[in-house]
């Protein structure tokens, strides 16, 4: 059993009940008052340095010995901090002890020098999830699914920043996934959006389902 919590904005875990992965802890304004105490994890991936990303990634991994994984860039400048931290780069793959962890392309900025934005694809608990980070929609999404079997796909829909809503359906439809899930939205005036409408959208003109999972909820994956 996989449980996805969605914290707000790009931030959630997955946790199977051993193990919880925490992505892009960006905790300001989130609707459960969520601090970086509140936080259980052992380990952190983010996918690009913006301070909506990173959030409180070094002070929840310092409370928890939690292992920062990243891109070179930003894992280098974690192990600054004295945070354990595995590097990585996009089109790579590492497995770790909870399991598998490709890292792929984000066309956004990387927020730190030398560095790249990224996403990731995550084996875990069962499952193939990927959280395509802050991203515009790009043809070689048409390629991942070639090279895993995505259950779950975390897509920003936000606009603005991001790919809007009906680039985001048409991620949906490069990637095939089963389910997509809608993040990074209607956190400031300048990305809301109306994940029904996307809903209603990718599920009217693609093979995908939509779950729209509330800011706070827990689902079963």
């Amino acid at each position: 059993m996989l449980q996805f919590h969605y914290i707000h904005h790009s931030a959630f875990t997955l946790s199977d009940g051993r193990t919880t992965l925490l992505f892009d802890p960006y905790l300001e304004g989130n609707p459960e008052g969520l601090e970086p105490s509140d936080i259980k994890a052992d380990a952190i991936l983010v996918s690009h340095y913006h301070g909506d990303h990173l959030g409180a990634a070094y002070e929840i991994a310092k409370a928890n010995d939690a292992l920062i994984i990243s891109t070179a860039e930003i894992a280098n400048d974690a192990a600054s901090h004295g945070l354990r931290s595995h590097a990585m780069h996009l089109g790579g793959t590492h497995t770790f002890p909870f399991g598998r962890v490709r890292l792929t392309p984000a066309f956004h900025g990387s927020g730190i020098a030398g560095g790249h934005a990224c996403g990731f694809i995550v084996e875990f608990g069962g499952k193939t999830v990927y959280f395509a980070g802050d991203t515009s929609v790009f043809g070689d999404m048409a390629l991942l699914p070639r090279l895993e079997k995505i259950d779950y796909a975390l897509l920003p829909i936000g606009d603005n920043f991001t790919m809007g809503p009906k680039d985001a359906r048409l991620a949906a439809e490069l990637l095939q996934a089963p389910v997509v899930i809608p993040i990074h939205y209607s956190t400031w005036p300048v990305i809301a959006q109306d994940p029904e409408a996307f809903k209603a959208d990718v599920e009217a003109t693609t093979t995908s389902k939509v779950w729209v999972v509330k800011p706070g909820s827990t689902v079963e994956l």
